[in-house]
């Protein structure tokens, strides 16, 4: 085993807690945002008062606290899949992680946008299209969960 193998089984135990806190902290983001639009799109008027709140907590919620824990999330995992004998290839599992994962990724990405089309007044998605979508990462974390816990692929 090389100086890095060793090194990473050494911090196996802090990187899988970073890992878990950053995935805790990137999901509350994926969960409150499309709530932020619904409320945003059903009772606030455009280029009021409560407009700008709206969109200064959506700006800081997306780039204060979910894309830091999005990058993190993606740092500490990809340490974690180079740290030995934590992913068994050959298993279906890790595929279904990843599959979801980059599911996961572009589900924020999709939200980056649609604050973006908020904050232009080009919003087409009504309250119930962002409730609909509340569902995604409540779905892609089931998937991810049992992946990595029960196994069952």
């Amino acid at each position: 085993m090389n100086w890095i193998e060793t090194a990473l089984l050494a911090a196996y135990p802090w990187t899988k807690s970073l890992h878990v806190m950053s995935v805790i902290a990137w999901m509350a983001g994926l969960f409150y945002l499309p709530r932020l639009f619904v409320h945003h799109t059903e009772k606030v008027t455009v280029g009021s008062d409560t407009d700008d709140l709206f969109q200064m907590m959506e700006l800081k919620l997306f780039r204060v606290i979910m894309n830091p824990a999005m990058i993190a999330t993606w740092l500490f995992g990809l340490i974690l899949v180079f740290t030995p004998g934590v992913v068994e290839w050959t298993a279906i599992w890790p595929w279904t992680k990843a599959a979801s994962i980059i599911a996961m990724t572009w589900f924020h990405h999709w939200l980056g946008r649609r604050r973006s089309d908020i904050v232009a007044g080009q919003n087409t998605h009504t309250g119930r299209q962002y409730r609909m979508m509340n569902e995604v990462p409540t779905l892609l974390m089931v998937v991810i969960v049992v992946s990595v816990i029960a196994r069952p692929f």
